[in-house]
């Protein structure tokens, strides 16, 4: 599908037509480049490799400087793929945030923001202890008894347990463009979308 990279800018709110407030995310979308066609012939799928951001050419590779040369632009920080774009583009092509619509509904997918090692009260909603009685004193955020002892005498896979929190691939479908600012490559959509301030976003239609 139709899409664009993006950098996520932050959340805040703004009024629509009838007075209600809205929160919205700001993603600067684009411009990209298309920096590869792939073809039918070549690599067995019709797809188009769109770049955004710049990066410093001494921290990039001969291979990526000669990848983004052949472009005809600068390194770029992020590459993506797209099938079934809607219309055709060439090598060097600019795609910008035009191509959506305000009130038009796009899947967003990025990185979570990682949280590190947590425990279970956190990472899956455990309640913990209610109260304080009979003795007990220390086991207020404890996970509990994680299965029977003497059979199996294991403990199930996917036990919901104490690890590593965020830091995930998160797609969130039938999100709302509230507005698009073309001039200023700002997209502005309903809700929270996956990721901390500065992270990418793909944004899909």
């Amino acid at each position: 599908m139709s899409g664009i990279i993006g950098k996520k800018i932050g959340m805040t709110s703004i009024f629509n037509a009838e007075g209600k407030n809205i929160p919205v995310t700001v993603i600067e979308a684009g411009p990209c480049v298309v920096t590869q066609v792939r073809t039918e012939a070549n690599d067995g799928y019709k797809a188009i490799q769109l770049s955004f951001g710049e990066k410093r050419p001494k921290s990039t590779s001969k291979a990526l400087k000669g990848h983004y040369e052949k472009a005809g632009t600068t390194p770029k920080l992020k590459s993506a793929e797209f099938k079934e774009f809607e219309k055709e583009y060439s090598l060097g092509d600019t795609i910008s945030v035009d191509i959506f619509q305000d009130g038009e509904f796009v899947d967003v997918h990025g990185t979570s923001t990682g949280k590190g090692f947590q425990g279970v009260v956190k990472r899956h909603n455990f309640a913990g202890v209610g109260g304080q009685t009979h003795g007990q004193h220390n086991r207020l955020r404890a996970p509990g008894s994680l299965g029977a002892s003497s059979f199996p005498s294991r403990v199930f896979k996917g036990m919901r347990m104490a690890g590593h929190m965020g830091n995930e691939t998160v797609k969130v479908q039938n999100l709302t463009i509230v507005k698009v600012m073309a001039e200023k490559n700002i997209i502005l959509i309903k809700g929270a979308v996956p990721g901390r301030k500065g992270a990418f976003v793909i944004i899909e239609k």
